[in-house]
């Protein structure tokens, strides 16, 4: 079995994943909208001001029950405007994402050593993207350097597109990947 069988597939479910959720997000962006059908239905719009109605002048008049019960009061039923406060998105460079993208660094560092010390011994890179770049330290270098810089950039996109969580799950997907690819290499030398 090839030694970066493993690698190459997870290298490029991690490609096709961030293709595919990039060009989704077009999608998710078009909800539709009720704002025309109300319009024309004679409802209020939620943006609409609303006024309330007060119930003193109903309480002073209100008709008391047959049996001499308690007065009952009329009530008007006016519809009401909730604005919900989103929570303020978090910055791209917070607490978490520090975290991820130097563990990305690091997990993509010890990638590097591993499949160094392999291809030095005789090994044979399997990933075929990765390939073109093994023929010298500095290249191979690049390429893991690279991958490092397309985690943070499509966690980047994610972010600014609003999904929050593909952003994080971006960083650790390719956390594992790189483990997974450096573990494969230090356990196949």
């Amino acid at each position: 079995m090839p030694r970066y069988l493993l690698r190459a597939a997870l290298q490029s479910l991690l490609l096709i994943l961030a293709l595919v959720l990039a060009q989704s997000g077009p999608l998710f962006a078009q909800q539709p909208s009720f704002a025309a059908l109300t319009a024309v239905a004679g409802e209020p719009r939620s943006d609409d001001p609303v006024e309330t109605a007060s119930l003193e002048p109903a309480l002073a008049a209100a008709p008391t029950m047959p049996a001499g019960g308690a007065p009952m009061a009329l009530v008007a039923l006016t519809p009401v405007a909730v604005h919900t406060n989103a929570p303020a998105p978090h910055p791209f460079w917070d607490r978490k994402n520090k975290a991820l993208f130097a563990t990305v660094g690091a997990v993509a560092a010890v990638d590097f050593c591993a499949t160094r010390a392999n291809l030095a011994s005789g090994g044979k890179e399997l990933n075929p993207m990765t390939r073109v770049f093994s023929g010298s330290t500095p290249g191979l270098a690049a390429n893991f350097a690279l991958e490092t810089g397309s985690v943070i950039g499509i966690s980047y996109l994610f972010h600014k597109t609003g999904h929050h969580k593909l952003e994080r799950i971006t960083a650790i997907v390719s956390i594992g990947a790189s483990a997974t690819a450096a573990g494969y290499s230090f356990s196949h030398r």
